[in-house]
């Protein structure tokens, strides 16, 4: 095995430089690329963006043999070797996208040493056959990406991942490297324990996104919130998750009708359809990819501006991971959760199909806590971090709604009063509950078939809320039920009541203090002044778009994605710092040697003509 005392500081910066293109590390890399030249096992905790891949990538260019990467996605795979290799280093994959013949002419060059890294699923790897072809290819160390797939307390458990420490016999002195952007201590501990780590040097680095906006706003039943926030960023593309197969293709296709480019993404598609779909958003050929939240994309696309859950997650776990897909080249970008208490009841009704109370224990207390974070009035940047036990000490994150524009308490105890009493009325008067819609319409005085059916006209709180809005009253509704005043029977069609802290509110005309959540608008891109230091800055928007019409034009000619030419983090850079010259776009970080000599001429002149 090749120590670290054999390959010196200068070398490993060179290759970075060369390679990669960077002049410095981010937080954790050096000390983590240490560890694998030292040839020991680790386990790192890096946020989506962080530059987990680099910490096994730039060892396997320092030191003889070949570097295994065990990833769960044939995307994923495809991605990160048109990145490699377009960065001029070797690396193939293996999976069931390729057939016979392709896969013998790579088993053939890993045979001759013609590859420095491999890429396999963990099905293909722990195949006897697969294993054994393994011994005899000089494997020099195995990386585990998306570790936390081998906990079933995770939020993306893979059986497959389980089998991964068969290999430990086989390669008894070989030693394991376990990846993962997010993961509770519990998580950490079983992925170590599974994995059989020996030994690890543990590197455990923030959750902390800077670059993200997280902000949470009221979901209505029609779309237009969410078209009109799409049209306020034209240029910009990105995910929104929805709950279900059938919400997916039905967000996917009112967004087209709206003259939005977007395309559904879920596991109901046909294979080809869902890889077309995939690729076309890769490609930048369509803007928005509408994805169900239970299936994974599975993408390295640097350039996602946006993600929003159109649904509620159901877990901060998942929540986090899912925006995690936005900004991971640096730049800003946003995070919008669409938010009602509807979604929370409809998410009660599947726990209590779970099969055993073990199950339906731990589905609760995720959906409690994505819950809270999204009535939180506090910074939410904070209640990520403290979720995964990181104390954020600013007052002030400048990064999210509650930070940026926080909401004045209102006083709504009048209005509590009334939806209270009306509550208790209905129940009063045929001895059954109703859901809140109903209870609304009551308020309103709505004529209708139930209100008559059931004679609620009568009822001394029928119209005596005309002065507010239906969605005021939703919005004043969640909020009760959030401060436990009124309570919500899932397993009876979310009835409502009134309950005993709301009785006790009801009869003493305690204050009820609220804060609605706020509409959704086009704004996101508010900041507090100098609270989050981003690598991002002016620059000039002419040159940007000429660069990236270049960028695209040059990745279709090599069949890769956009982001694999040069990240919007690049592309920005060039057009805020106009270089000139060869060496003075070589100074760029993100430039390395081999996409300065293919593609550095190209974007020279490029700039000259838009006026850099």
């Amino acid at each position: 095995m090749v120590g670290i005392m054999t390959v010196e500081a200068g070398v490993v910066s060179d290759a970075l430089k060369r390679y990669f293109g960077f002049d410095a590390f981010r937080p954790l890399q050096e000390a983590i690329v240490g560890d694998v030249l030292a040839g020991r096992d680790v386990f790192a905790l890096l946020p989506t963006g962080g530059g987990k891949s680099l910490c096994y990538q730039l060892p396997a260019l320092l030191t003889p043999g070949l570097t295994v990467v065990i990833s769960p996605l044939i995307a994923l795979m495809k991605d990160q070797v048109d990145a490699l290799t377009t960065a001029g280093i070797a690396a193939t994959y293996l999976n069931s996208s390729l057939d016979y013949d392709e896969v013998r002419t790579r088993i053939d060059g890993l045979r001759r040493g013609a590859y420095r890294l491999l890429y396999v699923a963990p099905e293909r790897l722990t195949m006897p056959s697969f294993a054994a072809e393994l011994e005899g290819l000089n494997v020099t160390r195995f990386a585990v990406d998306e570790a936390h797939c081998i906990s079933e307390w995770g939020h993306d458990f893979r059986p497959d991942y389980r089998r991964i420490a068969e290999l430990r016999e086989r390669f008894s002195a070989v030693p394991f490297l376990a990846f993962t952007a997010t993961a509770t201590d519990r998580v950490r501990a079983d992925i170590v324990e599974r994995l059989e780590l020996r030994n690890p040097a543990v590197h455990v680095g923030s959750f902390n996104r800077p670059n993200l906006t997280y902000r949470v706003t009221r979901k209505k039943r029609s779309p237009d919130a969410l078209i009109e926030w799409l049209n306020a960023r034209p240029d910009d593309a990105g995910i929104v998750y929805v709950g279900s197969r059938a919400g997916a293709d039905d967000l996917a296709e009112r967004l087209k009708r709206a003259g939005i480019a977007a395309l559904p993404y879920h596991a109901g598609l046909d294979a080809a359809k869902r890889s077309k779909h995939q690729e076309r958003f890769i490609r930048d050929k369509t803007r928005v990819i509408c994805a169900t939240v239970a299936f994974g994309m599975g993408i390295d696309k640097s350039n996602v501006r946006f993600v929003v859950h159109y649904d509620l997650p159901k877990s901060v776990e998942g929540y986090y991971q899912e925006t995690g897909r936005a900004g991971r080249d640096g730049v800003p970008a946003d995070c919008l959760l669409f938010f009602n208490h509807a979604d929370v009841a409809k998410f009660e009704r599947f726990i209590e199909e779970k099969e055993t109370e073990a199950e339906r224990a731990v589905a609760r207390e995720q959906l409690e806590r994505m819950t809270r974070y999204a009535y939180s009035n506090d910074c939410r940047r904070r209640d990520l971090l403290a979720y995964f036990g990181e104390t954020f000490t600013e007052l002030n994150c400048g990064g999210c709604d509650n930070c940026l524009e926080p909401r004045p308490a209102v006083d709504a105890t009048t209005d509590a009063q009334k939806l209270l009493s009306c509550i208790e009325r209905i129940r009063r008067s045929h001895g059954f509950g109703v859901g809140i819609a109903h209870v609304i319409d009551v308020l309103l005085g709505a004529e209708n078939e139930k209100i008559w059916r059931w004679n609620h006209e009568r009822l001394t709180t029928y119209g005596i809320g005309k002065d507010r809005s239906r969605s005021s009253w939703r919005a004043l509704a969640d909020e009760m039920i959030r401060l436990g005043l009124i309570a919500v029977d899932a397993a009876h069609f979310n009835t409502v009541s009134v309950s005993a802290a709301g009785r006790e509110a009801l009869a003493g005309r305690a204050p009820v203090i609220v804060r609605e959540l706020p509409e959704a608008t086009g704004r996101t891109r508010k900041r507090a002044p100098g609270a989050i230091s981003s690598a991002d800055g002016p620059y000039n928007a002419e040159v940007f778009r000429a660069l990236r019409d270049l960028r695209k034009e040059l990745a279709d000619e090599r069949d890769v994605p956009a982001y694999v030419v040069f990240s919007d983090a690049v592309l920005r850079s060039m057009a805020r710092e106009l270089p000139r010259t060869a060496v003075q776009l070589r100074a760029i970080s993100g430039v390395g040697e081999k996409k300065l000599a293919d593609f550095g001429a190209a974007f020279l002149e490029a700039i000259a003509q838009a006026g850099g």
